[in-house]
């Protein structure tokens, strides 16, 4: 696959160039009153300056990083990131050489927008691409997995769901076990050498527990040889209730056991700033009509009042009350005939018509944008879960309570993942919960932003696993 997607790769790289040109041509024409193909020549001397300017912006930025295993929404936030840099350095090129270009801020802006537009564009075309030709088989990357621990077997699952990470394991290796969910076996671990002679192989995954420390070595000095890349997926789940950072001192790798970003003052000042900015600004634009219509309709389809308030946990697990639009009939129940929490399941009889159209697209939880901004919810965080299924969850999910340790939010990085809805299935609790500590220990602002963007995504196309 490698010189396929190296083509793919250059491709990213190269189509930036006339994008970034026919940008700045397009706002010169919506700008200028005469013809800029005759009196403005000297307009597109600027075009290289605007293309170095772009290229510096995109090796900051790492805008061409290989995101296919990644959502569409997180390319997105990534192009908005490169055009601040890049407008930042226009604008100081802009400056220096006042004497040669004289473009209006009306000018820069139509520049941005077109650009951002155009981008935005191009890059979902060229994702698409990309997983067109991995579902024809032209772009995969033959992959074989050392071992057999959970990991391994999650691994193999996860790119057999998600094609287009352009993945194909072609067996695996194991001293003990022999099968692994349908997977290829192909000898034991001594076997590796062999296997990458008689095979094509771009990628080994090691996924041995650490006690094979040895076993580990001898098969990366064997990929070494053969010159196979390799990956390793190490055993840490004894320190999952930590952030974890890999990097070395000389030539030692060392595991850094860090706190976590959010118990940083000025990452918590400015994730409640934008909290609040953010709810206001839906107050003054949709809140307030679009709330009183909603608790409008509900009234007028159903008896019993609009808001539904429930108690729910909050940062270092307070119990706060949050707000809801009422979705289900007003005598129904929370707890089921034997004491557990009674969770909304498809087709459940209490959800009302528009109740389920609410639900649908996530329009229900609006009403906690007043929790954001009393300061007990956050835009962006683990969901709150009610008392109950707290409960029922802190003694058999493992690192349940963790997930306490920062504000609730409206959306979450579980549910833009698909973690969303019944919990009954045996490990879809766990896994809401490892989704919610990877965004507790690894949150920026950026991620907050890229959760939200794919939030209005869901809420426009509609969310499978929401009922």
């Amino acid at each position: 696959m490698a010189k396929s997607y190296n083509r793919y790769t250059t491709l990213r790289y190269i189509i930036d160039a006339p994008i970034v040109a026919i940008s700045f041509i397009a706002a010169l024409s919506l700008t200028s009153e005469k013809n800029i193909f005759v009196s403005t020549p000297t307009h597109y001397l600027f075009i290289p300056i605007a293309l170095i300017a772009w290229y510096i912006s995109t090796s900051f930025s790492k805008l061409y990083a290989d995101r296919r295993s990644n959502k569409y929404s997180e390319e997105i936030i990534f192009i908005i990131y490169t055009i601040i840099l890049f407008t930042i350095l226009i604008s100081s090129a802009s400056f220096f050489l006042n004497n040669f270009f004289h473009f209006s801020a009306y000018l820069f802006l139509c520049f941005l927008c077109i650009l951002f537009l155009l981008m935005t564009i191009t890059k979902y075309v060229i994702r698409k691409y990309l997983h067109s030709a991995i579902y024809q088989g032209k772009l995969f990357d033959n992959i074989i997995i050392v071992g057999s621990t959970a990991s391994a077997l999650d691994l193999y699952e996860t790119i057999n769901k998600y094609y287009y990470y352009g993945y194909k394991c072609i067996g695996f290796l194991d001293n003990t076990v022999s099968k692994l969910n349908g997977c290829l076996y192909m000898g034991k671990v001594d076997d590796l050498s062999n296997v990458l002679k008689e095979h094509v192989v771009d990628e080994v995954v090691i996924a041995l527990p650490n006690t094979q420390n040895n076993q580990i070595q001898q098969c990366i000095q064997v990929c070494d040889f053969y010159s196979t890349k390799v990956r390793l997926i190490p055993d840490l789940d004894q320190y999952a209730s930590s952030s974890i950072q890999v990097n070395n001192i000389g030539l030692v790798p060392v595991i850094n056991v860090r706190s976590l970003p959010l118990d940083k003052s000025e990452n918590k000042f400015l994730k409640r700033l934008f909290d609040i900015c953010f709810s206001l600004a839906f107050f003054l634009i949709l809140g307030f009509w679009l709330l009183p219509l909603i608790a409008f309709i509900i009234k007028l389809t159903s008896k019993g009042p609009a808001i539904f308030k429930q108690e729910r946990w909050g940062l270092n697990n307070e119990k706060i009350i949050c707000y809801k639009f009422r979705t289900m009939v007003a005598s129904s129940s929370d707890i089921d005939k034997n004491g557990f929490y009674h969770q909304a399941s498809k087709n459940d009889s209490r959800i009302t018509t528009f109740g389920y159209y609410l639900r649908r697209t996530n329009m229900d939880e609006l009403p906690q944008f007043w929790n954001v901004l009393l300061g007990n919810m956050s835009v962006v965080g683990p969901r709150p879960h009610p008392t109950p299924l707290n409960i029922q969850s802190m003694h058999t999910v493992e690192n349940y309570m963790l997930r306490h340790v920062v504000k609730p939010g409206i959306s979450g990085w579980a549910q833009v993942n698909g973690c969303r809805g019944e919990t009954r299935v045996h490990g879809s609790m766990q896994k809401r919960v490892n989704f919610d500590l990877y965004y507790i220990h690894r949150w920026t602002f950026w991620l907050d932003n890229q959760i939200i963007l794919q939030t209005i995504i869901n809420i426009i196309r509609g969310d499978q696993n929401a009922y």
